[in-house]
């Protein structure tokens, strides 16, 4: 599937033909029901089980664990059952083996009928009306769970088993369009690990070069080159200040606020901060105000996150973050940042990390911490290598985005019945026909 898809390639029946082919409106437990052999995994010759950790929201391959260590009850399902979370339905999770063996109870594993194409069940299940259904007939406050008693009378439009296999074919087209991007970012991701590793082992001279080993020293942090400095946070940035320690008042518009969450391999996502307005920010900028090329760190849940503030970027610290200024000329922000993402720094933060609930370095820890600073050149040829990196990978991640809104937006149209693939030219793959 290309990019630019859309719905209107899908869509090119005309009405008589959509009339001929009529929906019925039927409940899940008409068209399907709930594997339900519980079973103690011990006494059976299998060897996978899918717990409710192995279940990605939004993604049909769950992966498994060895059912080696395990005891307690388990329940049974084929290759082909749609396996639905009903603990905290609100995390989205539904998926469907290709393989054989145990869930946990917290999973219903759901076999459709023979009149129903299973793969479109599980889009069916996968959607936001059957995933607000189960929130709504969950009980409990802290672990809340659905029951199949009450699950099993969601009630949707069906289409006939021809429709449902276009239907499927199309979701499952996005899906593996999905998939396939998601293995070109992990494969870009594994390459600039490595080399980032050497790139902070061992640097990169001018001549391009790799140093040998009699060219590096020992540090507390593993090997680095002989000419590079160990240097205190505080003598290499000329501020180092922790966030307000105080909850924002926030406000329908206005400034950013940074909170951990939006923070992920050096990238800062603030479609979904919060925000506060001018006194809010104020207070929020007393001890120092963000700006581009500044640093912003996350030293709790999770440690060791960071990113640059860009060029007309403004917002505001939450809670839980450090904000770095690097000496101009001393230390290149983008190799700061790339450098707390590297193996010794990110071993230093395991090693150095306080609490045992929410664990955490502290201000102090950071500040007097000793960084390896390579001269300024040497920094800025790490950054062009491992800036060619983030740049792909910001490409696949703007792939993937794509892909998912795509995907979002056809099983809105396609299982609403909006948009009809009755008279379209779709060849339905064995992937999908054998699952009905």
């Amino acid at each position: 599937m290309s990019e630019e898809a859309t719905l209107g390639e899908f869509a090119q029946g005309d009405e008589s033909d959509n009339q001929e082919q009529e929906w019925r409106n039927v409940q899940l437990h008409e068209i399907a029901y709930k594997r339900s052999d519980n079973i103690d995994p011990q006494e059976v010759a299998l060897e996978k089980h899918v717990g409710l950790e192995h279940i990605d929201p939004n993604r049909p391959d769950p992966d498994w664990e060895s059912l080696d260590d395990l005891s307690s009850t388990k329940r049974r399902f084929e290759a082909g059952d749609i396996l639905f979370a009903k603990l905290r339905p609100n995390l989205e999770k539904s998926a469907q083996p290709d393989f054989e063996g145990v869930a946990s109870t917290d999973i219903f594993p759901i076999v459709a009928e023979s009149n129903v194409n299973s793969k479109w069940l599980l889009y069916r299940l996968s959607s936001k009306p059957a995933y607000d259904y189960a929130r709504r007939t969950s009980a409990g406050t802290r672990m809340p769970r659905t029951s199949w008693n009450l699950f099993c009378n969601f009630g949707f439009d069906l289409p006939p088993l021809p429709e449902q296999r276009k239907i499927a074919t199309v979701l499952y087209t996005v899906d593996r369009a999905i998939e396939k991007t998601e293995e070109i970012k992990s494969q870009i991701e594994r390459i600039r690990d490595g080399v980032r590793q050497d790139a902070f082992s061992r640097g990169i001279q001018e001549s391009g070069i790799e140093r040998s080993d009699d060219g590096l020293k020992e540090t507390y942090l593993g090997s680095v080159p002989n000419d590079w400095q160990l240097r205190r946070v505080d003598e290499v940035c000329s501020h180092v200040v922790d966030c307000p320690h105080s909850t924002p008042d926030y406000s329908e518009h206005g400034t950013p606020v940074v909170r951990t969450s939006e923070i992920e391999d050096g990238r800062y996502y603030p479609d979904e901060s919060p925000r506060v307005d001018e006194e809010g920010y104020q207070k929020r900028v007393s001890r120092l105000e963000p700006k581009p090329g500044d640093v912003v760190f996350t030293r709790e849940a999770p440690i060791g996150e960071a990113f640059k503030i860009s060029e007309g970027m403004k917002l505001c610290l939450g809670q839980r973050l450090m904000h770095l200024r690097p000496e101009n000329g001393v230390l290149d922000a983008d190799f700061l940042v790339e450098l707390l993402y590297s193996d010794m720094m990110q071993s230093w933060f395991e090693r150095s990390a306080r609490g045992s609930t929410s664990t955490h370095v502290n201000v102090g820890d950071i500040e007097s911490m000793e960084i390896p600073v390579p001269p300024i050149e040497e920094q800025h040829r790490i950054v062009d290598i491992l800036g060619g990196f983030r740049e792909q990978l910001d490409s696949e991640r703007n792939l993937l985005s794509r892909y998912e809104r795509l995907k979002r937006g056809l099983m809105q149209d396609l299982l609403s019945g909006a948009v009809r693939t009755t008279n379209t030219d779709i060849e339905v793959p064995d992937d999908i026909a054998q699952h009905g």
